[in-house]
């Protein structure tokens, strides 16, 4: 841009401002680009101005791309404009215009946004990006708005001036890394006041605003950060309207082009997730980079007391980067409220009045409430607590990739509020909490040891966990004893210690009614731990009740352990997904008629389809339904039902034909194999009032290759006779 021509002290203070700020310029200069026609039309006037926001991404307003007369600015074969930038003009395509309306409204009508986002066609094109706020600005008093330059070529030697854009000379520079520019040009207008209003944010300046300047970024210096892209300004005086970049919150799928990529079903989520990774990867950490945006913004705020400052902020945006998008902004707006300790989560921040808060990233924006340096570092380990709980809770109830994802983001995240923590005071620690982990089942095992000398009785011992999905448990209570107890008595040990540690795992899930599973051997497949009855509280006389009917109960086999050296059984692997990616489960009887050899039965268990489980009427304590068990369990079949109580060997009945009825009505009302606990425990509780009797003592055998058990002992403890 031309230089000030205000008097001789405006002058002496914009030099002022330079100096105390030069570098934060040199980098907002370097991210301003050019929108201009194609590259290689000629001529090729300036329509507008840009910003880099996001690798790939450039910001603007969308009144840029249309002229004069209402139209749309012509553009290239497929749509490509010019973003002029470093002495080259880069191809790219407008992807999404924020002053479409929404699709509810009539046409012509409904909330409009002048901002529009043009997506780089090369995607291999290293350049600077700005650092977007995640705070609404209010006032400004160090402020200066930068415009594209309209001279091609111009601008390359001197770092950055009125050239095309943000010039990183003639050298090449990393994707990340921009070293400040000499100061012996002016790029930028200073901007003499600013503030909010309905309208966006108006400022005014010593000089009217050069035209070209619309979609060019408004740069805060006292808090290092783009806070607007200009709009425009009056013809008459030196006042100039810019769109808050809080405002790019608005953006959604429907602001997408037609023929246009996009970036999925939350840009917006996704569009500031790539701009916080891309400011935390150029630091380069142990590195020797450039000096950085983030850099520039520690200098103008070091010695302003802040224990929240640049790095922490810097750091903690990255971490809720890696997050999914919150389900619903409420939850975002009620994490705030929290911290600040509010009891209207409703989304206001003191200082800018109602707001949306779309994601973990605007919540984190509106912490900053003028409160003093700690008060304000106690609101952001409180809200980043409250975030890492919530998406650890969420993981929970999403499986493979995507879960296991989220648990160890939630878990960096954990470990960054932990590190914050310490040097809080304990009254506010113990306020603030822990990120709890919060189980999603509690695991019984029984252990088998080895047969005593006297009866040949086999021999236990026990062990309770709690387990918090992907193979992740933790050990609660133990029993290991050298001379082991019966199976009877080691039941009877953990009937009695059971109920408190579910109502403790209840609490710790948020009050939800944990699963049990119950790893039994194959000679206690007959187990009804369904039928198990526990303390209804940790009163000491507190009645027995039974677990059935008010918590999904399901039982796993003791055989297969998390082994490392081995892996998973990959036909047990294989069998669990194809359920998973069933389109219905099928119920397969077995044996299939009155008799059944054992070639029978195993070839029947393996040639069964993908959805199928296996269910039997008759009793697994032995005979037929134990080879029966061991055959599926050995086929891979993770999911199989049978009573507790089934018939011997005796031929099947009408009351088997029943049951099997039941069984496939059952297995064609789940959408996945994940609601069937679920399912079987409603049947339990119908059965409990009366009804449903065919599955009073219904077996669910739920056994998930993603979340083995663990070993119940460490190599060494495993105990043999002496």
């Amino acid at each position: 841009m031309a230089a000030s021509e205000g008097g001789q002290g405006s002058a002496r203070s914009e030099r002022a401002d330079r100096e105390k700020y030069a570098h934060l310029l040199g980098h907002a200069g370097r991210a301003t680009v050019a929108v201009r026609p194609a590259p290689g039309v000629d001529p090729a006037p300036l329509w507008g101005s840009g910003v880099f926001v996001a690798p790939g991404w450039v910001l603007t307003c969308a009144h840029v791309l249309v002229s004069g007369d209402g139209r749309r600015r012509p553009t290239g074969p497929d749509g490509e404009v010019g973003v002029a930038f470093g002495g080259r003009v880069a191809a790219a395509r407008l992807e999404y215009d924020l002053s479409r309306p929404a699709p509810e409204y009539p046409a012509g009508h409904g909330p409009r946004t002048d901002l529009a986002l043009l997506r780089l066609l090369d995607p291999d094109v290293a350049h600077p990006c700005a650092w977007l706020s995640d705070q609404p600005a209010a006032l400004l008093e160090d402020a200066f708005i930068f415009r594209g330059h309209d001279r091609p070529g111009a601008g390359t030697d001197a770092g950055y001036g009125p050239g095309e854009g943000d010039a990183v000379g003639a050298r090449p520079a990393p994707a990340h890394v921009i070293a400040p520019a000499p100061m012996d040009v002016d790029p930028f207008i200073a901007v003499r006041f600013g503030a909010r209003d309905a309208r966006g944010l108006q400022f005014g300046s010593d000089v009217r605003v050069t035209p070209g300047a619309s979609g060019g970024p408004l740069l805060d210096c006292d808090r290092g950060e783009v806070v607007g892209i200009v709009k425009g300004s009056h013809r008459e005086d030196r006042v100039g309207l810019a769109v808050p970049v809080t405002e790019l919150r608005r953006l959604a799928p429907y602001h997408l082009v037609p023929g246009a990529e996009g970036l999925g079903d939350d840009p917006y989520h996704a569009l500031m997730s790539l701009h916080d990774r891309w400011h935390w990867a150029g630091q380069d950490l142990g590195g020797s980079g450039e000096p950085t945006w983030f850099d520039a913004q520690h200098a103008i705020m070091s010695g302003r007391g802040r224990l929240w400052g640049v790095q922490e902020r810097l750091q903690a945006l990255d971490l809720l980067a890696s997050l999914p998008a919150p389900r619903d902004p409420l939850v975002v707006a009620a994490a705030v409220a929290e911290a600040l300790g509010r009891a209207d989560p409703s989304g206001r921040t003191g200082r800018a009045g109602p707001w949306t808060l779309r994601t973990w990233r605007d919540g984190h924006g509106a912490l900053y409430q003028g409160s003093d340096p700690y008060t304000e570092l106690c609101a952001f380990v409180h809200y980043l607590r409250i975030v890492a709980q919530r998406t650890a809770d969420e993981a929970r109830g999403v499986a493979g990739d995507e879960g296991a994802g989220m648990r160890a983001a939630a878990e960096r995240l954990a470990l960054f509020v932990a590190a914050k923590a310490v040097v809080l005071l304990p009254r506010d620690r113990e306020r603030i909490g822990p990120v709890r982990r919060r189980p999603d089942s509690v695991l019984v095992e029984f252990e088998p040891l080895f047969y005593d000398d006297a009866g040949g009785r086999q021999l236990f011992n026990w062990s309770v966990s709690e387990g918090y999905g992907q193979g992740q448990w933790q050990r609660v209570e133990v029993q290991e004893s050298r001379n082991g107890m019966t199976f009877e008595e080691a039941r009877g040990q953990v009937l009695r210690r059971l109920g408190p540690r579910l109502l403790r795992a209840d609490d710790a899930a948020g009050g939800v009614r944990v699963r049990l599973e119950v790893a039994v051997p194959e000679e206690h497949w007959h187990t009804a731990a369904d039928r198990w009855q526990v303390p209804a509280s940790t009163r000491r006389t507190a009645r027995l009740r039974p677990l059935g009917p008010a918590r999904a109960v399901v039982l796993r086999d003791q055989g297969r352990r998390q082994e490392d050296r081995e892996g998973v059984d990959p036909a047990w692997l294989r069998r669990w997904q194809g359920l998973v990616g069933a389109g219905r489960l099928t119920a397969l009887r077995v044996p299939p008629g009155q008799r059944a050899s054992v070639s029978g039965l195993s070839r029947l268990l393996e040639e069964a389809d993908e959805g199928a489980v296996p269910a039997l009427c008759r009793s697994v304590a032995d005979g037929t339904g134990l080879e029966a068990v061991g055959w599926a369990l050995d086929a891979g079949h993770p999911v199989a039902l049978w009573p507790a109580g089934g018939h011997d060997e005796r031929d099947c009945d009408r009351v088997c034909d029943e049951f099997h009825r039941e069984v496939r009505q059952l297995l064609g009302a789940p959408k996945s194999v994940a609601e069937l606990p679920e399912l079987v425990r409603e049947l339990r509780a119908k059965a409990a009032e009366g009804g449903a009797s065919w599955a009073r003592d219904l077996v669910l055998l739920y056994d998930d290759p993603g979340n083995p058990i663990p070993q119940l002992f460490s190599q060494g403890t495993q105990l043999s006779p002496q």
